[in-house]
């Protein structure tokens, strides 16, 4: 019934989102027994915390560009969300 942790990390973000989806309705919409909904509340435990590193890495990736006095594009340096 619910994913293996190391399938969970072979899933895509596009692919482990839907999953977690899916199973907020069939939480939300009450059709599971407890011991279904405890196994699916730690599925998509799991699943939260897989998009959210893929997410993070992504944001490491991403380069902020720099302004010149100019106001044109000088260059980029990486991205620091603080």
């Amino acid at each position: 019934m619910s994913e293996q942790p190391e399938a969970i990390t072979q899933l895509s973000f596009e692919a482990a989102l839907k999953r977690l989806e899916e199973i907020v309705r069939k939480l939300e919409s009450g059709e599971a027994s407890l011991d279904e909904s405890i196994e699916l509340y730690a599925e998509g435990d799991r699943l939260k915390q897989q998009c959210e590193a893929r997410l993070q890495a992504a944001q490491a990736r991403i380069d902020k560009i720099q302004l010149g006095r100019d106001g044109q594009p000088a260059g980029t340096t990486s991205f620091d969300p603080d």
